[in-house]
């Protein structure tokens, strides 16, 4: 069995070459993840590796982010989930995005736009720390669905209906008021990106990369739609989902707190809209669909030396969407057609800088699923850590091909099943190869960490194995992943 660390990420082969996933923009970028984990299936992230930074500074670009290479949207497609062995393995083509820098702060001057080269390498995807990252210099109808428990929360749009077009007027209208601009500020740079209110009490939700990377001593300011800027704290931190929460220190009264709806509910085709702060540019709504879910990324910032930021992973299963997203869009709301968020957005895929064009939004934008949100938000929020769920099993270096059923399939390898883990009381064997989670499909160890990250702690789970030919069900109550 190879450790995480012993497994450099796989990307699959494409005509352009390996996507690398990257951050729309927060502090530091994200690396490339190894596709083999831990053996705790639940942190890893999809194969891929990341592409330079789309985001790099151009010479001469005045508002050039100023991002390290390995940008959180470098290779989209690959090890992206980083690591077989861990709950969290490397799913069969998972994206591996960065969060790119957050995105510089800017000047009140007229916009200064990126120049951006496109790679020959292929889109990568990179973590859409829409943020921009803090590197010295540079930027950094669903389901029924209630707000958050507290009062004042914005109400949501009534859906259209048949045929109509969703009424974004209406929604930007409704929504406004619960998306804010974060800045951070430290000696060695700044960064902006988005948040989400959180609730009534000023706490907001963000991509952990957003204010990762400003060190002990950075500064951060949450500036409201009407133009208010507060001082914020942080509450909270998960690298490994890269989510956050922040609190303004003196929150004024009336702050709208965010609908949260139900992401297992959104399908593909759905019109959606992201909301947030690209570029510094606040109140930025550009409109799509949802174009998948359930999508392995993997996003890693890159280390910055001047600010500290550093060399962490997040995996998610999340949903992917055609909407315009860019450097400081991470941390900002991906928002139904009734106003409810139904994913952060967190990281972009991006063509690489190789062949000298422009690199950016090229329509794949990634956001982390309203429900993965809501389970790590409410514990960051409540205890400042948040808890992972574990298998416990350690994964094979590649990726099973198995017959069943009269078909052939790609699978998690099981290598080593832990003592006194979940895996272990629930039945898994070494050798098994893992085919579905609760009925979802899993293709590969990056695609089982992301499945297994996106579930709670003593959540039972059925877990679907090929054992010497046969299909068999076995009942999983999910561990914890020891806190790191």
């Amino acid at each position: 069995m190879t450790s995480p660390a012993d497994r450099e990420p796989q990307q699959p082969s494409t005509p352009w070459g390996n996507p690398t996933p990257t951050g729309p923009h927060g502090y530091g970028q994200q690396a490339h993840g190894s596709r083999y984990g831990t053996p705790e299936v639940g942190f890893t992230g999809p194969r891929q590796h990341a592409p330079a930074d789309p985001y790099a500074r151009v010479q001469g670009d005045p508002y050039s982010p100023g991002y390290a290479q390995g940008d959180p949207y470098a290779n989209g497609y690959s090890d992206q989930y980083g690591g077989y062995g861990d709950p969290y393995a490397n799913r069969t083509q998972p994206l591996q995005a960065f969060a790119p820098p957050p995105a510089p702060r800017r000047e009140r001057r007229r916009p200064g736009w990126l120049a951006l080269t496109a790679g020959m390498l292929g889109s990568a995807v990179a973590a859409s720390a829409l943020t921009g990252a803090l590197v010295a210099g540079g930027d950094q109808g669903l389901a029924e669905l209630s707000a958050r428990p507290d009062s004042g929360a914005a109400a949501p749009v009534e859906p259209g209906t048949g045929v109509t077009a969703p009424d974004w007027r209406k929604v930007v209208s409704s929504v406004a008021q619960s998306v804010v601009a974060v800045a951070v500020s430290a000696e060695g740079g700044a960064g902006e990106g988005s948040g989400v209110v959180w609730d009534d009490r000023g706490r907001i939700i963000t991509n952990h990369h957003v204010i990762s990377g400003g060190g002990s001593g950075a500064r951060i300011t949450v500036t409201l739609d009407d133009g208010r800027q507060f001082a914020a704290s942080i509450v909270g931190t998960d690298p490994g989902t890269d989510l956050a929460i922040i609190e303004i220190d003196n929150p004024p009264e009336g702050l709208k707190p965010a609908v949260f709806a139900d992401s297992d509910q959104v399908s593909p085709g759905q019109p959606v809209m992201a909301l947030g702060n690209p570029l510094g540019l606040s109140q930025t709504a550009t409109t799509g669909i949802i174009s998948a879910v359930d999508r392995p990324v993997t996003t890693r910032q890159e280390p910055s030396d001047s600010l500290g930021a550093g060399g962490e992973s997040a995996v998610t299963n999340a949903i992917q969407t055609d909407a315009a997203v860019n450097p400081g869009n991470s941390g900002g709301a991906l928002l139904d057609s009734s106003g409810r968020v139904i994913g952060i957005n967190s990281s972009i895929a991006s063509l690489g800088s190789a062949s000298g064009g422009t690199s950016g939004s090229i329509g794949l934008g990634f956001a982390i699923p309203s429900n993965q949100a809501k389970l790590i938000g409410d514990q960051l929020a409540e205890k400042g850590t948040a808890q992972h769920a574990r298998l416990g099993v350690g994964l094979a270096p590649r990726d099973a091909s198995v017959e069943v059923d009269g078909a052939r399939r790609s699978a998690a390898q099981v290598a080593q099943v832990e003592p006194g883990t979940a895996a272990a009381e629930g039945g898994l064997r070494d050798g098994d190869a893992i085919i579905a989670v609760d009925g979802e499909e899993v293709t590969g160890g990056e695609d089982l960490i992301a499945t297994i990250r996106e579930r709670a702690v003593g959540q039972v789970v059925t877990v679907t194995v090929v054992r010497d030919g046969a299909r068999e069900d076995l009942e999983v109550t999910l561990g914890a992943r020891p806190q790191e």
